[in-house]
């Protein structure tokens, strides 16, 4: 299963991330109806900016907007390998 953000329904029943019980986004028409810069500035510097990069590229993906990637979720830095 896709590892998609899940907010605290109960302190913010609003929320623009929420599921229904089918794992669908309840409040599709939100992202559908930004611009790909309004997106880009949500999930970097506003609501999304929390979410890990995982949960940033299966939200994107699920609002088809995978081309977004890029530019919202910075370069994964791994630690060094130690020998």
């Amino acid at each position: 299963m896709t590892d998609f953000y899940r907010p605290d329904l109960g302190s913010s029943p609003n929320d623009p991330f929420a599921r229904d019980h089918d794992g669908k986004l309840v409040r599709r028409g939100y992202w559908l109806d930004m611009g790909d810069r309004s997106v880009i500035l949500l999930m970097t510097q506003g609501i999304g900016a929390p979410l890990t990069n995982d949960q940033k590229r299966a939200h994107l993906s699920d609002i088809g907007r995978d081309q977004l990637v890029d530019d919202i979720c910075g370069q994964d830095i791994l630690p060094p390998e130690s020998s």
